[in-house]
């Protein structure tokens, strides 16, 4: 058996007539085994994705990382399995991590409007988002996967299968991996929750005439993810910062100095406009037109939608009119199911208000079904990491909160109750991307699509309760305001900040439209909005330690002497990368709750020259040199 896919798992045969890698034996690759690690999998995606997610904005994909760990427990505990048993645990660590994805954009914003959400409350609204998104999307496999193979290319579905078949390199991505988790726990345990002996965060604020902020957190996590997602991405972030930081800033500031006869902030009475700090400068300012610039992105990429969802609506009807071996009993079982429960959910949310409780279900239902569809036909275009989740749910949340405007459903306790109806659509689009991606590996690689539908709802379960206890968990910290912001939480912001003005009709409109205008002239210059917006409203102590990442990939890939050395390198770095990201992850949640949980360790400040600059510039040239050498140090297989 070759341990490379043929060329028509690409394309040039008909779905119908193509060989999988597996043609002939059992399709099934499950057992006990198999579900025990792909829950744990599950679970330790979601946790990490939602951790770091909440913290800089930006997801990793978990199908690669997932299909290496897989590999390995594989290969100890259900040997017998093989390549079926390896698919199906990426796919339920996919499902964890599609889940997070979702969940963190809405569920965070009910904290940051100052109101409660129970577990319940978010474990029946993501249960119903994950059962309807992978029920909905099953409805249309027969098309998405199957009629339209070669032509949707599902880009990471392939890397994922490519993965798969060359499994027995696992054991070097491996190492990787742990090499990035053992530095990402030492330094994330010196520098955060369990010892915080050691500063790291490198700051420059300047309150004079010219005010500005440079920041760098040397945060494992955070540059492990500028190495994934590369130079592109994180310099338009960084661009965004840089406007924010020494443009908008210092601009806002300057005429501020000018202001005379006692005017204060426009949502903090206590500070004269004259005597404003940079702090409040970005609190109440800068972050609404950042709010604003998303908010156009999210628009714009809703907007461009629209003939991607007109036609994949009817090519999906004429696909389902023209053949009959679209979802199987188990897919009609579960979008039953997440219909079920999203209208349980509905009743649950809406605090006895059975005509919110029916309307709000009905159109979040429809919505979720709309983009849903869109989601899995994307998912075969771009993938998954790049999947447009903000601007379809930003199109969603517009459309429920026009209802409640309408209906009269404005008080906090309705904004409570809408957050909760975005986070079942969010969940859904989520969880269909998600599924889309795995059902097309098990398609190419021979299993059976109805076990993989299985495995991944249980994943998504997972997810749900995993992602729930963490923003509960982390609920003191989500809620914090001004200078003690330790998790940015940009799309969750917005949501917040959206709902809540436009209920209460006191949104800043001024700052909100200069931030649209200011996207759509990045869309004008061809430039990708939400990405420089994001930047823009992220801190840029965040930013920058993103693009140190990428710069660290940038100096490993010019380093190389060849194509091939490059490539071997680049996919050692991103195994480390994923080890950066999970051990700063995983290690910091450990952290919070034996400090807010357990009460095992006590939180204190570093002092003396451990808290200063200058220590945590120690700190970012020793995670800077460890994450190179062993990268650059790793051999290239079979080179000539």
């Amino acid at each position: 058996m070759d341990n490379k896919l043929s060329k028509d798992a690409y394309g040039g045969v008909a779905g119908k007539d193509y060989v999988p890698y597996i043609s002939s034996g059992s399709k099934f690759g499950g057992n006990v085994a198999v579900l025990v690690i792909g829950i744990i999998l599950a679970a330790l995606f979601a946790a990490s994705t939602a951790y770091s997610g909440m913290k800089s904005g930006l997801t990793v994909a978990a199908g690669i990382p997932g299909s290496i760990i897989g590999s390995a427990f594989i290969a100890i505990f259900a040997k017998q399995k093989g390549i079926l048993g390896k698919n199906l645990v990426q796919g339920m660590a996919s499902g964890g991590e599609s889940i997070a994805s979702g969940m963190i954009f809405v569920l965070p914003a009910i904290l940051l409007i100052g109101s409660k959400v129970s577990f319940l409350e978010g474990f029946v609204v993501g249960v119903g988002g994950v059962l309807f998104g992978i029920g909905a999307a099953s409805l249309v496999y027969n098309y998405l996967i199957v009629e339209e193979h070669g032509k949707l290319m599902y880009p990471e579905s392939m890397a994922i299968s490519e993965t798969l078949v060359a499994s027995e390199g696992a054991g070097e991505s491996m190492k990787y991996m742990g090499i990035g988790f053992g530095i990402g726990g030492v330094i994330t345990v010196i520098t955060s929750s369990f010892l915080n002996v050691a500063n790291n965060v490198i700051s420059y604020v300047n309150e004079s005439f010219y005010k500005w902020k440079f920041e760098v957190e040397v945060n494992p996590l955070l540059l492990g993810i500028g190495f994934i997602v590369g130079i592109d991405v994180s310099l338009m972030m960084f661009a965004g910062s840089i406007l924010s930081n020494f443009g908008i800033m210092p601009l806002i500031g300057y005429f501020a100095s000018l202001g005379q006869g006692g005017a204060t902030v426009w949502n903090n009475p206590d500070v004269a406009i004259n005597a404003m700090q940079v702090k409040h400068i970005a609190g109440s300012y800068v972050k609404y037109i950042g709010a604003g610039m998303m908010l156009s992105g999210g628009l714009i990429g809703a907007i461009r939608l629209i003939p991607t969802i007109i036609s994949s609506v009817k090519e999906t009807l004429n696909a389902k009119s023209s053949s009959s071996a679209g979802s199987s009993s188990v897919g009609n079982l579960i979008i039953l199911g997440g219909i079920v429960v999203g209208f349980i959910g509905g009743f649950i949310v809406s605090d006895g208000n059975i005509i919110m409780a029916i309307t709000a279900a009905i159109l979040s239902l429809f919505l979720s079904l709309l983009f849903v569809i869109v989601s899995g036909r994307l998912t075969g275009t771009i993938g998954t990491s790049n999947l447009p989740v903000s601007g379809m749910t930003i199109a969603s949340i517009v459309v429920v909160t026009l209802l409640f405007v309408v209906m009269g459903w404005k008080t906090p306790e309705d904004n409570r109750s809408l957050l909760l109806f975005g986070t079942f659509i969010v969940t859904a689009i989520s969880a269909a991307g998600g599924y889309c991606q795995s059902q097309k590996v098990t398609f190419v690689i021979g299993g059976d699509k109805n076990e993989m539908q299985k495995y991944f709802a249980v994943a998504g379960v997972v997810g749900v309760v995993v992602v729930t206890a963490v923003i509960l968990l982390l609920s003191n910290q989500l809620a914090m305001t001004g200078d003690d912001v330790q998790f940015a939480l940009p799309q969750a912001n917005l949501m917040s900040t959206l709902t809540a003005g436009i209920m209460s009709g006191k949104l800043p409109w001024v700052m909100i439209i200069v931030g649209a205008v200011m996207g759509i002239v990045l869309f004008m210059l061809n430039l990708p909005v939400m990405t420089v917006a994001i930047g823009f409203y992220l801190p840029i102590a965040t930013t920058s330690i993103i693009l140190i990442g990428a710069l660290v990939r940038l100096f490993v890939e010019r380093s190389a002497k060849s194509e091939k050395e490059k490539e071997a390198k680049v996919a050692n770095g991103i195994s480390l990368s994923s080890g950066l990201v999970a051990g700063g992850s995983i290690i910091g949640l450990i952290g919070i709750m034996l400090l807010e949980v357990f009460k095992v360790i006590k939180a204190h400040e570093p002092s003396g020259f451990a808290g200063t600059n200058g220590m945590a510039v120690v700190i970012l040239i020793v995670l800077t040199i460890a994450t190179i050498i062993p990268i650059l140090n790793s051999k290239v297989k079979d080179a000539k």
